[in-house]
């Protein structure tokens, strides 16, 4: 495990963003969904300011009936 900062997914927030307008969820609603404990959680997911842990990516994933490479690769679109 080096130094070297990993590459962030550019399009991710975005994806999931996208994800919850297309459940027509609320901040609110889709954090109970992934079991998110506040709102500002989701908002500064969304707004690219710091990506989800692991087990809400898959949580994202799963909601969306989608992979995790879908939303985490930068080359591939939500359906």
């Amino acid at each position: 495990m080096g130094k070297t900062k990993r590459p962030y997914p550019l399009k991710l927030a975005r994806k999931l963003k996208r994800i919850r307008v297309k459940l027509k969820l609320s901040q609110n609603e889709i954090a109970r969904e992934l079991s998110v404990k506040d709102r500002a959680s989701i908002s500064v997911y969304e707004n690219g300011q710091r990506e989800p842990p692991l087990p809400t990516l898959l949580a994202y994933a799963r909601l969306a009936k989608v992979s995790v490479e879908t939303l985490i690769d930068d080359k591939l679109e939500l359906p």
